[in-house]
C-alpha cells in the first residue's frame, strides 16, 4: 500500500491505520507532571511550518509535543497548522515512526537537493534544534531516541526499551497490550513509579469498577440496617 502515490504531485499518501493509533495511545497517555495540561499543545500529522523566509515549506511529524503554549478549548480555534516563527516555541519531542518510504530520511540518511527544503534530520536538529526525537520502528519493535547534545543529535542508550524524561517528569517505553481493539506493541507513556498512564478507556473502566464497588457496599450497608430493624431510606432524608 505504500506504493499508492498521493492524487497531489510530490505528496505521500496519508498515515496508515498503525499511525493513527499509535498516535492516539501517546496522546492519550501523555501527562507531564510538571506542566499545566492548558499548556501541552500535542498533534499528530499537523503541518509544522518552520522557517517565516520559506513559508511554504513544512515538516508533518508523526507526532509531536510542545510546552509552553495554549491548548485551545473552542472549536474555532484549533490550529490548523503549527507555526513556529507565531508560536515562538519550538517542539519538545517530535516522534517518528517508520515506514518503508520515509524510512531513509526519518533516519537522517538523506542529503538535501539543490533547491530543495532542508531534510527532515536538518530541521529537526539544526533549524529547531528540537530536544528529542524519536524513532519507532514496528516492524523491528525497536525504540531510539536521539537528544540535542550541543549542536548534533546524540543517541541514547535505552535500557529495557524505556527513558525517563526529567524535563517533564515522564517516562517513554514499549507497552504489550490492547489499545482501541488492537494488540501489539505500543509506545506510551509512564509515572514516576514506572506505572503506565491509563487511556481514556482504561479510565473509564476503572470509573465503573469504583461506581460498582460503592453501589455494592451502599447495598451492603442497606442490608445491614434492614437487620437492626431500621429502614434504610430513613437515612437519605
Amino acid at each position: 500500500m505504500y506504493d499508492l502515490p498521493s492524487e497531489l504531485v510530490g505528496e505521500s499518501g496519508l498515515p496508515d491505520e498503525f499511525h493513527r493509533i499509535q498516535a492516539d495511545a501517546l496522546t492519550q497517555t501523555c501527562q507531564p507532571a510538571n506542566h499545566p495540561l492548558d499548556q501541552v499543545f500535542i498533534a499528530s500529522d499537523l503541518n509544522l511550518y518552520y522557517d517565516p523566509r520559506h513559508p511554504q515549506w513544512y515538516k508533518r511529524p508523526d507526532w509531536f509535543l510542545v510546552l509552553g503554549v495554549s491548548r485551545f478549548t473552542q472549536q474555532e480555534d484549533l490550529r490548523l497548522s503549527y507555526l513556529v516563527w507565531q508560536e515562538g516555541i519550538a517542539p519538545f519531542m517530535v516522534v517518528e515512526l517508520l515506514s518503508p518510504t520515509t524510512e531513509q530520511e526519518d533516519l537522517g540518511q538523506t542529503l538535501r537537493e539543490v533547491n530543495k527544503p532542508p531534510t527532515k534530520w536538518q530541521v529537526y536538529e539544526q533549524i529547531l534544534r528540537i530536544p528529542y526525537y524519536v524513532i519507532f520502528d514496528r516492524y523491528t519493535n525497536r525504540l531510539r531516541v536521539f537528544r540535542l547534545e550541543a549542536t548534533r543529535y546524540q543517541e541514547l542508550s535505552l535500557p529495557d526499551s524505556r527513558l525517563w524524561l526529567a524535563e517533564v517528569q515522564l517516562g517513554l517505553g514499549i507497552w504489550q497490550g490492547a489499545f482501541e481493539g488492537t494488540t501489539g506493541l505500543w509506545l506510551r507513556w509512564y509515572d514516576a513509579n514506572g506505572e503506565w498512564f491509563p487511556t481514556y478507556q482504561e479510565e473509564a473502566a476503572k470509573e465503573r469498577l469504583r461506581a460498582q464497588r460503592a453501589e455494592l457496599k451502599a447495598a451492603q450497608l442497606a442490608e445491614k440496617l434492614r437487620s437492626l430493624g431500621l429502614d434504610p431510606d430513613s437515612f437519605d432524608r
